[in-house]
């Protein structure tokens, strides 16, 4: 950890610095769109807009690199951050707001690309697996760091919209200066979702599903807590649970998953969320519940990103895993698209605790869906998986292309083992 640390120190604190100006941008526009008197559906569509422009540039930024380079990319998709950053107060209509977080969105995905195609660049095969779990890391602290800042000034002004486009804009400078030679960027040739639902009806289903359980909770979390009332000071405690559950039980599960049958223990992470999300409901008004609530779904849904990519994998061949990974993100991006716009058709119905409601009924749909998969067929034993790879819901397509290649490595040096034992 320290070497990967001491190579790629000024990289993460970039990353740190653009997570903490993407956390406070997520949340402000949650309590901000309240006293604009924007409708919750109307901020649910303003907030699925972040997700259809990161799906577009996770797509778009592998083009873009391979045309002009990875630091023309960068610095071009940095610069509109910042602009459209202080842009925000300046044109209070949800319209304008919906077309600017796409601009975000795509900017940010490309952004992520291109940074995380340098760490795989500067990763080796013995550290990589610690390289995405340091930078993995550094997402979460730089989220949780940038609920704190919401409490330093007025989110009716102008100053915590200047804060983050100012962080965003220092952030290029370690990069920038710092980073080892360009990669060459490569892609991978894609598999078709048809393939990927016969090989994993659980694992796409799962991912489409938790697109949409976690683009709730970075879109629509604090518009949750500006419906019910809570103060800017509760909000950003509230949301920054969320992630704080999502960093501390990442490993935690991760090593259950090395050591336990990996369906069952999806089902129990997937019924935990589940039951977390009907808390509020049955205990209403009792803020403590709320972040018990935000810790467990956080906690629940964070690694189980990672746990059903692992899944899927425990099916593929080790020379199909690195085809899956796009047909992957497209399901889970589609997911996070449809997340937001039915959490506030929900809310609009129900209240603020709609919020809950439709995450609830997504892990229930989830575990009712797991269960009857179980029926099915057989899951792979412990000996037939290969290791958990911790991983973010917000990853890009490079650092889930990391993830495999660490599972492919992992997953090889075992076969190696076993062949060489049953030799001797």
């Amino acid at each position: 950890m320290i070497q990967v640390l001491t190579g790629s120190w000024a990289l993460l604190l970039g990353m740190m610095l653009l997570m903490v100006g993407n956390g406070v941008q997520g949340t402000l526009l949650g309590i901000r769109g309240g006293l604009e008197g924007f409708s919750t559906f109307q901020m649910s569509i303003v907030m699925s807009g972040y997700f259809i422009g990161f799906l577009g540039g996770s797509r778009m930024a592998p083009l873009m690199i391979r045309r002009v380079g990875h630091v023309r990319v960068f610095a071009a998709l940095g610069s509109f951050i910042s602009a459209v950053l202080i842009l925000f107060p300046a044109f209070a209509d949800p319209w304008i707001w919906t077309a600017e977080r796409i601009v975000i969105g795509f900017c940010f995905s490309g952004v992520y690309v291109t940074a995380e195609s340098w760490l795989n660049n500067a990763a080796t095969n013995e550290n990589r697996g610690k390289a995405l779990s340091l930078y993995l890391i550094v997402q979460m602290t730089g989220i949780i760091a940038a609920q704190g800042l919401l409490v330093l000034a007025d989110p009716a002004g102008f100053i915590l919209f200047i804060v983050p486009s100012v962080l965003v804009s220092i952030s290029f400078a370690p990069i920038l200066l710092s980073v080892n030679p360009t990669p060459a960027f490569e892609s991978t040739k894609g598999m078709s979702l048809k393939e990927l639902f016969h090989i994993s009806p659980l694992g796409c289903v799962g991912l489409f599903i938790l697109g949409g359980v976690f683009s709730a909770q970075f879109g629509m979390a604090a518009v949750f807590g500006t419906e019910a009332g809570l103060s800017v000071g509760q909000i950003s405690i509230f949301v920054s649970s969320i992630y704080i559950g999502g960093v501390v039980l990442q490993y935690p599960i991760g090593w259950m998953s090395d050591r336990m049958d990996r369906r069952f223990l999806i089902l129990i992470v997937t019924g935990i969320g589940a039951a977390a999300a009907t808390l509020p409901v049955l205990m209403p008004g009792r803020f403590e519940v709320l972040l018990v609530t935000a810790f467990l779904i956080g906690g629940m849904s964070n690694p189980l990103y990672a746990l059903l990519i692992a899944y899927v994998n425990d099916f593929l061949e080790l020379d199909d895993m690195a085809a899956a990974s796009s047909g992957l993100i497209f399901i889970n991006g589609i997911g996070a698209i449809a997340g937001p716009v039915v959490t506030g058709w929900t809310m609009g119905a129900l209240g603020p605790n709609g919020f809950f409601v439709f995450m609830g009924i997504l892990m229930f749909g989830l575990l009712a869906y797991g269960l009857w998969r179980s029926t099915q067929r057989a899951a792979p034993s412990v000996e037939e998986t290969g290791d958990y790879v911790a991983i973010s819901p917000s990853a890009s397509p490079v650092a889930v292309d990391m993830a495999q290649e660490v599972y492919i490595e992992t997953s090889g040096d075992e076969t190696d083992e076993t062949a060489t034992s049953a030799t001797q």
